[in-house]
């Protein structure tokens, strides 16, 4: 029970890696404060949670908005009297070159994959601070620290979460709140898949051939990168901050 009776925000908790991450933490002992913009997900992840034994709430929202990420943690922390942990988790992939990229997808991109990180992190460490510590773990991504093709919005704003990562991990740690990030490669959640079948493929055949190119053999499914989230959530990690963890498969960006 690595996590017991620490209180663990999780935003993108309806999504494929944010539903490990809640299955994950309420078997380990953790109290639960779930966001994300789906509603039903979240209440249907809450009851999930709860019946795996762990306390469990949630807001769901758009973490386009300021006032909601501060709502977020501030919800939490009133409902199980503080926050030890914060998994930066929710993010979009917009695909398009630059000129294939328009305002909207830009601000969007930047709004739920960097900004919301800041505010809800900014928000949160306060509330560590008066526990003595903390953890937060961002998800950035491999496309972050080593842009691709063509997702020029995702690359960046995902590349600015990796060095915020890596400025608050220096910052924080005096106050004994590490701060870290996960970079993964692709993933085989409902976001990939629907992003296949947006243009036109099958998206079983789609992972297989992705499998492919993976010197591991696979992309990783969402256990593969919850467990290392987990992992630098926990003390078993106590003395790593301020890195950016690539989980890959040994499979390097390229085009």
């Amino acid at each position: 029970m690595r996590f017991e009776n620490q209180v663990v925000v999780v935003t993108g908790g309806a999504g494929g890696v944010g539903q490990t991450l809640v299955r994950l933490f309420a078997r380990e002992g953790a109290r639960i404060m779930i966001s994300d913009i789906n509603e039903e997900g979240c209440r249907l992840m809450a009851e999930e949670a709860r019946a795996l034994g762990a306390e469990a709430d949630y807001l769901a929202g758009n973490l386009r908005q300021k006032e909601y990420c501060e709502a977020v943690i501030s919800q939490a922390a009133e409902r199980f009297g503080g926050i030890d942990i914060l998994l930066n988790n929710a993010g979009i992939i917009p695909r398009g070159t630059i000129e294939e990229t328009s305002d909207e997808m830009w601000f969007t991109a930047m709004d739920v994959n960097l900004n919301a990180v800041f505010f809800l992190s900014r928000a949160a460490i306060p509330h560590m601070k008066k526990r003595g510590g903390g953890a937060i773990v961002n998800t950035s991504s491999v496309w972050g620290t080593h842009p691709g093709p063509a997702h020029v919005a995702y690359c960046t704003s995902k590349g600015a979460v990796a060095a915020l990562t890596k400025n608050l991990g220096r910052d924080c740690a005096p106050l004994g709140i590490r701060v870290n990030a996960v970079c993964p490669h692709e993933i085989n959640t409902p976001m990939i898949r629907s992003g296949f079948e947006r243009r036109g493929l099958d998206p079983d055949k789609a992972v297989e051939e992705l499998n492919k190119t993976v010197p591991l053999g696979r992309i990783a499914e969402p256990e593969d990168i919850a467990d290392v989230i987990a992992f630098l959530a926990s003390d078993q990690s106590r003395y790593i901050a301020g890195e950016t963890i690539e989980v890959t498969g040994a499979k390097p960006v390229s085009g």
